[in-house]
C-alpha cells in the first residue's frame, strides 16, 4: 500500500478501506508519508467528504495512534465537555467545579488560542503559579481528591491528530467536518471519559457560520461517540456575540470567579448551569439520586461549585486568592449613535482582543494575561451616542488603532437583526 493509491482513492470519490486508513494514519504519524501527500489527502477529503464507517475508522486510526487513559477506577462517574471555540467562551472555568460539586469526576484536557477565539489554559496561566502540565499518575490523584482537573494533553495522546491539526491550519482543510469531528472526538476518548456533551457554537465568531453546518458537525460527533461507547450529546449554542462581558485571559478568570461566587452575566450562568446538567445527566447522576448531591445551579448558589475551584486551582500550584494582573492602558470605544444596540459581532471582538495581545497568531507566540476587551453593554441594551460600548485593555497603548480599526462596522443600533437565542438545539 502507498499514499498515491489512498489520495487517488479518495480524489475519485471512493470511500476508503478499513486497512487503507489503518495505513494511512500509522505511516504518516511515523513519517512515512510526506507532508505534502498528507495535505493532498485532506484536500480530497475536505472536497469529497466521507462516510460514517470512514470517520468512525479515522477517529478509532488516531485514537490507536498512541496512549488511552483510564479512570474506570475512580468510584464516580466521569464526565466532560467540549467547546468548538468562541469569543468569550470560559465556560469550563466555572463548569468543571461545578459539576465535580454534584457528583461526578471532570478529566477536562484543554487548549490553548489560536487566533481569534481563546483558550481555556491561556486563561488559567493568569493565575500566579497555576501549572498547565500533568503526568496521567497526577491527574488520578487530583480527579480522586478534588473531582476535576483541567490541564494539557500529554504528548502520547493521540499524537496523529497533533500532527494532522497543525497541516490542516496551514493548507486550507479546517473547514472539513469529518476532519474537525475525528480531531475533536479522538482526543476526547483517548482521554478516557465514560461521558461527554458538546457545546457546538454557531454565528460570526464561531468555525460554523450557519446552524445547519454546526448540526451536520454534532451529529457526526454524536454519532462517533456513539460508535466508540461514550454517552454523546451536543448543544448548539449561539456566538454572534461574545459569551459574558469579558473577552481576554485574566478578564475572564474573573467573570467566571463572579459566577462561582453566585453572580456573573446571565447568558454565562445560564450555558454553565444547562452545560452541566447535560454532563450529569449523561454520566447517570441527576439530582434526586444517592450519587448525586445537588442541582448545578444550587452548587453555584452555595458555595460549593467555589470551594472544588479553590482546590483545583491550588492541587495545580495555583494561588486562589492571588491578585489577577490587570492591563496598564485601557480605552473605550463609544457608542456611534443612540438607540438599542441590535448587533455586536463577536468575531470583530475576538480580533481586537487578539490584536491588544490576547491571542496568538502561531502556536508558539506568547500571550499578554491582561490584554482582552470588556463590554460595558450587550446587544439588547438602550444606549446613548458617545456612552462607551466596550473598553480595550492593553499593556502598551500602540495596540489601540489596530484593536479599534478592527472593531469598525462591528455594532449594529437599530438594525434588524437581534441575538439568536443562547441555546439553539439539541442533538442526541
Amino acid at each position: 500500500m502507498d499514499a498515491i493509491e489512498v489520495i487517488t482513492a479518495k480524489r475519485d470519490g471512493h470511500e476508503l478501506s478499513t486497512a487503507q486508513i489503518d495505513w494511512v494514519i500509522h505511516a504518516y504519524t511515523a513519517e512515512e508519508v510526506a507532508e505534502e501527500q498528507m495535505a493532498a489527502l485532506a484536500m480530497a477529503i475536505l472536497l469529497n467528504g466521507m462516510s460514517r464507517r470512514e470517520v468512525a475508522r479515522w477517529t478509532d486510526a488516531m485514537i490507536r495512534s498512541g496512549e488511552r487513559m483510564d479512570f474506570s477506577g475512580l468510584g464516580r462517574p466521569t464526565t466532560d465537555k467540549h467547546s468548538t471555540g468562541g469569543v468569550g467562551d470560559k465556560i469550563t472555568l466555572p463548569l468543571a467545579p461545578t459539576v465535580a460539586a454534584c457528583g461526578a469526576a471532570v478529566p477536562q484536557l484543554s487548549g490553548r488560542g489560536l487566533g481569534h477565539t481563546g483558550g481555556t489554559l491561556d486563561k488559567l496561566e493568569s493565575i500566579p503559579g497555576w501549572r498547565a502540565s500533568l503526568t496521567p499518575e497526577a491527574m488520578t490523584a487530583q480527579l480522586t481528591e478534588v473531582g476535576a482537573v483541567v490541564c494539557a494533553a500529554g504528548a502520547g495522546l493521540a499524537p496523529a491528530d497533533r500532527k494532522l491539526y497543525a497541516l490542516r491550519d496551514v493548507t486550507g482543510t479546517v473547514e472539513s467536518i469529518p476532519l474537525i469531528a475525528s480531531s475533536i472526538m479522538s482526543k476526547k476518548i483517548a482521554e478516557g471519559t465514560g461521558a461527554l456533551v458538546l457545546d457546538v457554537k454557531v454565528g460570526s465568531g464561531a468555525f460554523m457560520r450557519t446552524p445547519a453546518l454546526a448540526k451536520e458537525l454534532a451529529e457526526t460527533m454524536v454519532a462517533i461517540g456513539g460508535d466508540h461507547g461514550v454517552r454523546t450529546v451536543a448543544l448548539l449554542t449561539a456566538m454572534d456575540a461574545p459569551l459574558g462581558r469579558a473577552v481576554g485571559n485574566a478578564l475572564e478568570v474573573a467573570e467566571s470567579l463572579e459566577v462561582l461566587a453566585g453572580g456573573g452575566p446571565d447568558d454565562v450562568v445560564e450555558l454553565t448551569v444547562t452545560l452541566a446538567r447535560e454532563m450529569l445527566a449523561a454520566a447517570g447522576v441527576t439530582a434526586g439520586k444517592a450519587v448525586s448531591t445537588k442541582d448545578p445551579a444550587d452548587a453555584l448558589r452555595d458555595g460549593s461549585a467555589m470551594d472544588v475551584w479553590r482546590r483545583m486551582i491550588s492541587a495545580q500550584g495555583g494561588d486562589p486568592d492571588a491578585q489577577l494582573p490587570r492591563a496598564g492602558e485601557t480605552r473605550d470605544v463609544p457608542a456611534p449613535a443612540s438607540g438599542v444596540l441590535t448587533r455586536l459581532d463577536a468575531r470583530a471582538v475576538g480580533v481586537a482582543a487578539w490584536r491588544l495581545g490576547a491571542g496568538r497568531a502561531r502556536k508558539e507566540d506568547a500571550v499578554s494575561a491582561t490584554a482582552g476587551v470588556t463590554l460595558n453593554v450587550k446587544p439588547g441594551a438602550t444606549v446613548r451616542e458617545g456612552e462607551p460600548l466596550l473598553t480595550l485593555h492593553a499593556d502598551d497603548e500602540g495596540r489601540f488603532p489596530a484593536a479599534q480599526e478592527a472593531l469598525r462596522g462591528a455594532f449594529e443600533i437599530d438594525g434588524d437583526s437581534g441575538p439568536l437565542p443562547l441555546v439553539i438545539e439539541r442533538v442526541a
